[in-house]
């Protein structure tokens, strides 16, 4: 069993035992102790997320990057991004095609699972420490080997892949433990409706007229870009979403400046270099929730 440490964000480390300990009464403890799942009270009440496995320190979306982010601790949370197959396969893969991280071509949902089998990710040249190629996962095999031990986001692609991806996270008990993510306010109301624990993303060009306001009723997290306006990121803390985080954050001074807005939580590509680089606080910090 990997042993893990778990990144405040603020207050330095604190063990995975400590922040089960820390939720609120009635979380259940972590499978590591016998228990039911690690479920979202858990979080700390800074969270950082490693977006696609932090893809700026591990092969994007690959079973051995996941592992490595997982075994690090340097991220609460671990996002995968999921696309549908043409036999209705849940798989871990960001781009609509293959072009890009593997060594096939043509779009991703024309494959079957048997086809599946057969693609190989290609690991960026550029990344630390040495990877090798390795087929893509399927998001049951991510689940099976995550769920309920860290919290997971599930980025859902494809909207018609909604219905099979709740019934795989309930189907493993993992209702409270998985975010369900979409940039369509209309799939987070779904997934909300379906019992799912929703996560709405919005880019800084969209964040200009969005009324966040609206969407407090049913969206858990709410995914900010971090290059928006400060206008645009204080609207969003003030939504009355419980957690807003600014995504994809590579920098120390990105994450500083999110905090400072009151930003609750970071997605970012380097997960480890955050947990290297101590905050940098501001005496002239804005309180979460506040307006100008």
């Amino acid at each position: 069993m990997v042993t893990r440490t778990a990144l405040t964000g603020l207050s330095g480390f604190m063990s995975l035992a400590t922040l089960a300990l820390a939720a609120p009464a009635g979380t259940r403890t972590p499978l590591e102790w016998g228990g039911g799942p690690l479920t979202v009270q858990a979080l700390p009440r800074v969270t950082y997320t490693a977006h696609r496995g932090g893809a700026l320190e591990v092969p994007e979306n690959s079973m051995s990057g996941l592992v490595a982010a997982y075994a690090r601790g340097t991220a609460q949370v671990i996002d995968v991004d999921t696309r549908i197959l043409r036999d209705g396969t849940l798989v871990a893969m960001h781009d609509a095609t293959l072009d890009r991280t593997t060594t096939s071509r043509g779009p991703v949902r024309s494959l079957t699972l048997h086809q599946w089998q057969h693609v190989r990710l290609h690991p960026g040249g550029r990344l630390p420490g040495g990877w090798r190629e390795e087929r893509p996962p399927t998001v049951a095999e991510v689940l099976d080997r995550f769920g309920g031990r860290i919290v997971l986001m599930l980025e859902a692609k494809d909207p018609r892949s909604l219905r099979k991806l709740g019934a795989l996270i309930s189907a493993r008990g993992l209702t409270r433990s998985v975010f369900v993510n979409s940039n369509d306010p209309g799939v987070a109301w779904r997934a909300h409706r379906m019992g799912l624990m929703a996560q709405l993303w919005r880019s800084r060009a969209q964040m200009r007229t969005d009324r966040p306001e609206r969407w407090a009723g049913f969206v858990d997290v709410l995914d900010v870009d971090h290059q928006a306006r400060d206008l645009d990121l204080l609207r969003a803390v003030a939504s009355g979403v419980p957690r807003v985080w600014a995504h994809t954050v590579t920098t120390a001074r990105q994450r500083d400046r999110a905090l400072r807005l009151g930003c609750n939580g970071v997605i970012t590509d380097a997960p480890g270099l955050l947990a290297r680089t101590p905050v940098k606080r501001s005496a002239g910090r804005v309180q979460r929730g506040a307006m100008p």
